[in-house]
């Protein structure tokens, strides 16, 4: 008996797709935790700072290639295009999971972060303009954590979330390694 999973497209109740569910959950997390992201912003007034922008990133990237992975795992897409994408989607994950404990480190206080968000403020634009520069400035620090809930930041959960769906990229890509195609 063969270790190989066959794939065939569409669902009939015995067809069983470990690549499309992989990547519709990468896609669900990624939505699920952006979303979160943005309610945190618009809704509770949580502003985030440069280095929690720059982790949104990942999920912008994220979400629509996982969304054209698990479109491809449905129609029966090459192994080969299959293990591309769920690489790109783990390295994406495993980058923005380094990327979110960089930043807790730097909320910790266990190394410095960018100036542009934790080190000294010095450019103020022309010098005529100092007073309305600092009457408008508003600069949310890297360094200061704004909510925690049992002891993580946002930036630690982002760390956990990322980590979750690169093992679900993982999942997915020994999913389609071990896919036939169908004869």
């Amino acid at each position: 008996m063969s270790s190989e999973t066959t794939f065939r497209p569409g669902y009939s109740g015995r067809d069983f797709n470990p690549a499309l569910i992989a990547a519709v959950a990468i896609a669900a997390v990624a939505v699920a935790a952006i979303a979160g992201a943005w309610f945190f912003q618009l809704v509770l007034g949580i502003q985030p700072c440069e280095l929690c922008l720059e982790q949104r990133y990942a999920y912008y990237l994220i979400i629509p290639l996982a969304a054209v992975v698990a479109w491809s795992a449905s129609r029966g897409a090459s192994r080969t295009l299959l293990l591309a994408g769920f690489a790109v989607l783990a390295l994406a994950a495993f980058a923005n999971a380094a990327l979110g404990a960089y930043h807790s480190g730097v909320e910790w206080g266990w190394w410095p972060g960018p100036t542009a968000c934790s080190g000294p403020i010095t450019d103020f634009g022309k010098p005529g303009n100092l007073l309305e520069s600092l009457k408008t400035l508003k600069v949310v620090r890297c360094d200061e954590v704004q909510w925690r809930f049992l002891g993580l930041s946002l930036a630690g959960y982002n760390v956990l979330i990322s980590l979750f769906m690169a093992i679900l990229a993982l999942w997915g890509f020994g999913a389609a390694s071990k896919m036939r195609q169908p004869s």
